[in-house]
């Protein structure tokens, strides 16, 4: 990772000629392909490379990532809602045009091997899944509300954001009456605990 730009260049050079040439003779792996599409985008990251060790996960609609403290991430492609818990940092390493500090992001991994946990959720009523991870600071719902449908969500003892992915509504929070919001929008229901 702290290997100097001509170092790092010359090693992707050859994994991507390796890769090219293996790709005469068989279909290169999703892991593989994903190597080749982040050179493109980055031709002398790191990234590129750290990409190698790290895991490759696809989701499906309806499944969540759950990734603890000081887990390396790189959100590629696709529609996702990105939930963190309070946190005082984000420290990037590669596969960004942003600052880096690899030497920080370094000392702070925990270096824990093995495939993240994926939710798929739990039903709380016929249109809405909750998904919670093991921590207390960030639980999501997820409601696909059919036309002239309505749901209540119990209140939660903090700010709640409701984001609007697709259609318009109404949300009637408790003493902040109604909000008409649509498509792209969002929310914040700051209701006091027991509104």
């Amino acid at each position: 990772m702290s290997s100097n730009k001509d170092t790092i260049s010359e090693l992707i050079f050859k994994i991507k000629r390796g890769l090219n040439l293996e790709k005469e003779t068989r279909k290169p792996t999703d892991k593989e392909q994903l190597v080749l599409r982040l050179e493109g985008q980055y031709p002398t990251d790191v990234g590129v490379i750290a990409s190698l060790f790290l895991n490759h996960v696809k989701l499906n609609r309806g499944e969540a990532l759950y990734l603890g403290a000081n887990e390396p991430l790189a959100y590629i492609c696709g529609e996702c809602i990105e939930c963190m818990a309070t946190s005082d940092n984000v420290v990037r390493a590669g596969l960004t045009p942003k600052h880096l500090d690899i030497r920080t992001l370094l000392t702070m991994l925990t270096y824990r091997h093995g495939f993240p946990e994926i939710l798929d959720g739990v039903s709380i009523n016929p249109y809405t899944k909750r998904y919670l991870p093991p921590f207390d600071e960030v639980e999501l719902d997820s409601c696909i509300l059919p036309q002239s449908a309505s749901v209540v969500f119990p209140s939660v003892p903090g700010p709640s954001l409701c984001l609007f992915m697709a259609g318009k509504g109404a949300i009637h929070s408790g003493f902040a009456g109604e909000d008409v919001i649509g498509e792209g929008f969002s929310s914040l229901c700051a209701c006091p605990s027991g509104d």
